[in-house]
């Protein structure tokens, strides 16, 4: 699905990417709510109920990627609630491998990711993964998240790096059509973001399960 030959440049998204989404989804639908509720004095379910709403407002913006945001919506600390869920923090399987392999390659590699900051050091320190980028680039920063391609355009000023040439590897559709939008040449869609939910079906992008495929074939690449 990945012509080598022709990538200089790969953008990797974070979570549900590299890492299993598991641990976001546990932490905001079933960790934030149990707290919200004690801290509100009201059912889990009413604190899902009214949640749910206040992530809908801001889905798709900074705010909904942003720890100090939620912190002062919900009245919880959350980067302290992150760290005491991080035990779930998990990297999805053949993620070393391939990173190692990317790395070995000399291709230019760069997480880019609309975590928060506070959420990316954490993550960063529970796996070691910052050790394979030549960057992090964080959307916070660029004030934009990667569902706008004005988010493409900033990082362009920042990293200079051709579209034709560039691979991007990452689980949202939004954030794919974006990067299309802006005319990054190739596209690679993760079907399978959370390990405890089932693979979804991408038509609409080239799509794999996981990362074990791809490390074989950058093996091969990178050999012949």
């Amino acid at each position: 699905m990945v012509d080598w030959q022709q990538i200089k440049t790969v953008f990797l998204d974070m979570d549900g990417t590299l890492l299993d989404l598991y641990f976001d989804n546990y932490f905001w639908l079933e960790f934030v709510p149990l707290q919200y509720a004690q801290a509100m004095g009201i059912a889990h379910h009413e604190a899902s109920e009214v949640l749910a709403e206040k992530y809908r407002a801001v889905e798709g913006t900074m705010d909904w990627y942003c720890v100090d945001y939620w912190t002062r919506q919900l009245g919880l600390d959350i980067e302290n609630l992150k760290r005491e869920a991080a035990h779930y923090i998990d990297v999805h399987p053949h993620v070393h491998d391939f990173l190692a392999a990317l790395h070995a390659s000399d291709r230019r590699i760069l997480l880019v990711t609309n975590a928060h900051r506070k959420s990316l050091a954490l993550k960063m320190e529970k796996t070691g993964l910052d050790r394979y980028f030549d960057a992090i680039v964080c959307a916070h920063d660029y004030g934009v998240p990667k569902e706008n391609p004005d988010f493409w355009v900033r990082l362009q000023k920042k990293f200079p790096y051709e579209p034709q040439s560039t691979l991007l590897v990452e689980d949202s559709l939004s954030v794919l059509h974006s990067a299309r939008k802006y005319g990054i040449g190739h596209l690679l869609a993760i079907t399978r973001p959370d390990s405890r939910q089932d693979a979804r079906q991408i038509d609409e992008f080239p799509a794999v399960a996981s990362f074990e495929g791809l490390v074989s074939r950058l093996v091969s690449a990178s050999t012949s």
